[in-house]
């Protein structure tokens, strides 16, 4: 299925959410989704990896983050940034998400460019805009698909009936995000036919910026932490389809295939003995404290902390850095 461009408007989007909206304090989805149920989740970070590759995979999306971000110089920053968005739309309430949409289309708005090679059914000088719909929802998708992922080895399965309610719940987010229910796939069903056709599409591949990328998101960011980079790239790469490993020359031999097959069980292990302050998302916990205490703002300090704590422990190190910032201006 091809995401067809349509008129977007999001003042008209927003008005239409806000009129389905029962409470605003439970925001768009509330403690009853099954959005809230997957997503709260700190486990699925470690499908984060992936959805990032398979972003960069889509031509428009390599070249945006390469000539417009500040990814490559400032990961750590970066990351917070886009998912204070993601989890206000998620977690926040009517008006946290209404601002953060608002604020993430303007910065698409701004965000277009050409493409500086040839690369799949693209040729140089093409020009891509962040607006794009097509792309937009290949984002979207590679967040869906790789939640249920990562949610379902790590925690559990869901049921036919449960993973229908995600992805539905999924398509009013992607609204907000620019791309119209109207314009994606009417089910889960027809979701998973899209996301394996472009995964088997020219569409999906390693340009130049995708490969150098995704070097510099998958090394270890101190050599302390090079064998758990060695080990979270093994996982990363048995997401993957076999094609994109190749053209990203990520390993995957018996090594790295064993070590994949045996940390998931373990990983469902750890996972269920975790209190709900170490197992959920900061976001979550203060969420379920607005609703239970109307007016409440305190945030979630341990969450907090053990969240910087996690993001410092992955900052690369300041001559990796350095270096990039050097070949970028170079």
């Amino acid at each position: 299925m091809v995401i067809a461009a349509a008129r977007f408007d999001l003042e008209e989007t927003l008005r239409g959410i806000r009129a389905r909206t029962l409470d605003p304090r439970d925001g768009v989805y509330g403690p009853g989704s099954v959005s809230w149920q997957v997503n709260r989740e700190i486990v699925i970070l470690l499908g984060g990896g992936r959805a990032a590759l398979l972003q960069l995979a889509h031509p428009y999306i390599a070249h945006a983050v390469d000539q417009h971000s500040d990814t490559p110089t400032d990961p750590v920053g970066r990351f917070r940034r886009t998912f204070e968005h993601v989890f206000a739309m998620v977690f926040g309430d009517l008006d946290m998400a209404e601002r953060s949409a608002r604020r993430v289309h303007a910065i698409h708005k701004r965000v277009k460019g050409p493409i500086d090679e040839d690369v799949g059914p693209f040729t140089k000088g093409h020009r891509y805009s962040a607006l794009d719909q097509g792309a937009l929802f290949w984002v979207h998708a590679t967040l869906v698909d790789s939640a249920l992922r990562v949610y379902e080895q790590a925690v559990g399965p869901l049921s036919s009936f449960d993973r229908e309610r995600y992805y539905e719940e999924s398509r009013v987010f992607a609204s907000l995000f620019g791309v119209p229910p109207e314009t994606t796939p009417e089910s889960f069903e027809r979701f998973e036919q899209y996301f394996g056709d472009m995964l088997a599409s020219s569409m999906i591949t390693a340009s130049r910026p995708c490969r150098e990328l995704a070097g510099f998101l998958l090394q270890p960011p101190r050599r302390l932490y090079a064998p758990l980079t060695r080990w979270y790239r093994g996982v990363t790469a048995g997401m993957l389809t076999p094609r994109l490993r190749r053209e990203l020359d990520l390993p995957w031999g018996p090594l790295e295939r064993a070590s994949e097959a045996a940390s998931w069980p373990a990983i469902r292990g750890v996972v269920r003995t975790l209190p709900p302050r170490l197992r959920y998302f900061p976001d979550y916990v203060e969420a379920m404290q607005r609703i239970r205490e109307p007016g409440a703002r305190s945030p979630d300090r341990v969450g907090r902390f053990l969240e910087t704590a996690a993001l410092n422990a992955i900052q690369p190190s300041r001559d990796v850095l350095a270096r990039e910032a050097a070949r970028r201006s170079g």
